[in-house]
C-alpha cells in the first residue's frame, strides 16, 4: 500500500515508523514545512505544505489524516472522492454533522475509511472483549471508567483550547475514547446526560466532562474525563452479573497495562481473581493498520468506522448542547 499522510505531529510519526515492510510513504504535507520534510526525510516521500499535493496523487492508495479537528473531515472526504481508503484520527470530525457527505462519498467511491479509535486494539480491552464475549462476565449492567491527564504548562493556549479549530475540550479529546469503548460494550445509547465544565485551565472549552449514558435496556456507563487529573489515569470496569473486569493502564506515564477478572462464587464472598499484564511497548498502532490493510483487502467495513463516530459525536454535541442551554437559561 502506497501511503499519502496530511499532518505530520507525533501521531503521525508513530504511524510511519510502525509500518509493515511492503508498505510505504510516497508523500506528506504539514502547514508546518519543517514537520513535513522531518517525516519526509524519515520515509523517503515528498513534502508537501499543501494537502491537495498529497491526496490527488495518483500513486497514493490510502491516506493517514492526522490534522487539527476541523480539517479532518475536509481532507478525509477529499480522499474518499478520488477514492482512496483512509485512516482518520478520533474523532475525525467536530460535530456529527460533518461526517454526512464522507459517508456518502463512502458508498459512491466505495472507499473504506477507518476511525483511529486505537484503544479498543490495546491488549487489555481486546482480552476485555473476548471475556464478555465467551460469556464469563455474565449479562452486561454498566460500565464505571475514568480517563485523564494534567496537561502541560501553556496547555490552555494549544490549538485544542480553540474551539474552532477543536470543537471542544476534553470531551472530545479524550472522553470520545471512553464513549467509544462504552458502545463497543454496551451498544447504543438512548439517554445522553451529563456536563462538561472548566474547572482549571483558563480556556473556552471544556477540561472535565461528567456522562451518564443508557442504552434503551437500561443498562448504564459513568463516564469522566478530565485534563485537571494530575496523575494520568485510564481506568475501565465492566460489571456484569457473574463478574466484574477491570481494566487499569495504558503502558506509559497511565501504567502499566492490565485486566483483572473478578468471577463470583456461588456462595458469593471474596470473588476468584485472575490477572493478566501487559508491560510491552504499545502496538495498538500497528495493530490497527493491520486492521486497515484488512478493511481494504477484504472490502469489509470498517469497525470502528465513520457511523460509529458518528454515534460518538452526537453523544458529545447532546453534552455541549445541554450546557449551552443551561447557560442560556442561566
Amino acid at each position: 500500500m502506497r501511503i499519502g499522510v496530511v499532518g505530520c505531529g507525533l501521531i503521525a510519526n508513530k504511524r510511519c515508523r510502525d509500518l509493515p515492510e511492503g508498505h510505504r510513504v510516497v508523500a506528506c504535507a504539514d502547514v508546518v514545512q519543517d514537520r513535513a520534510e522531518a517525516l519526509a526525510a524519515s520515509t523517503g516521500a515528498e513534502a508537501f505544505t499543501d494537502w491537495r499535493a498529497v491526496v490527488e496523487r495518483g500513486d497514493v492508495d490510502a491516506v493517514f489524516v492526522s490534522t487539527t479537528h476541523d480539517a479532518l473531515p475536509v481532507v478525509t472526504l477529499a480522499a474518499v472522492e478520488t477514492g482512496k481508503h483512509v485512516l482518520v484520527e478520533k474523532p475525525a470530525a467536530r460535530r456529527p454533522g460533518e461526517l454526512d457527505p464522507v459517508i456518502a462519498a463512502c458508498e459512491r467511491t466505495g472507499a473504506r475509511v477507518r476511525i483511529g479509535f486505537n484503544h479498543r486494539l490495546h491488549p487489555a480491552l481486546q482480552k476485555a472483549r473476548s471475556l464478555v464475549d465467551e460469556g464469563r462476565v455474565g449479562d452486561l449492567m454498566f460500565i464505571r471508567a475514568r480517563y485523564g491527564h494534567g496537561g502541560r504548562v501553556g496547555y490552555d493556549r494549544e490549538w485544542r483550547a480553540d474551539p474552532n479549530l477543536s470543537g471542544g475540550g476534553e470531551l472530545i479529546d479524550q472522553g470520545v475514547h471512553l464513549v467509544d469503548l462504552a458502545r463497543w460494550f454496551l451498544g447504543e445509547f438512548r439517554t445522553v446526560e451529563g456536563c462538561a465544565p472548566t474547572f482549571f485551565w483558563d480556556m473556552p472549552v471544556d477540561d472535565n466532562a461528567f456522562l451518564l449514558l443508557r442504552t434503551e435496556a437500561g443498562q448504564t456507563a459513568f463516564l469522566h474525563a478530565s485534563c485537571t487529573e494530575w496523575k494520568n489515569t485510564f481506568s475501565f470496569e465492566i460489571y456484569g452479573s457473574r463478574a466484574k473486569i477491570d481494566v487499569f493502564g495504558l503502558g506509559g506515564s497511565y501504567g502499566t497495562e492490565r485486566i483483572t477478572l473478578y468471577e463470583m462464587r456461588p456462595e458469593m464472598g471474596p470473588p476468584d481473581t485472575t490477572s493478566w499484564e501487559f508491560p510491552r511497548q504499545d502496538r495498538s498502532w500497528v495493530r490497527e493498520f493491520d486492521e486497515f490493510v484488512r478493511d481494504v483487502e477484504e472490502g469489509r467495513d470498517p469497525s470502528p468506522g465513520l457511523r460509529d463516530a458518528r454515534a460518538v459525536l452526537e453523544v458529545v454535541e447532546t453534552i455541549y448542547e445541554g450546557d449551552v442551554a443551561r447557560r442560556e437559561a442561566a
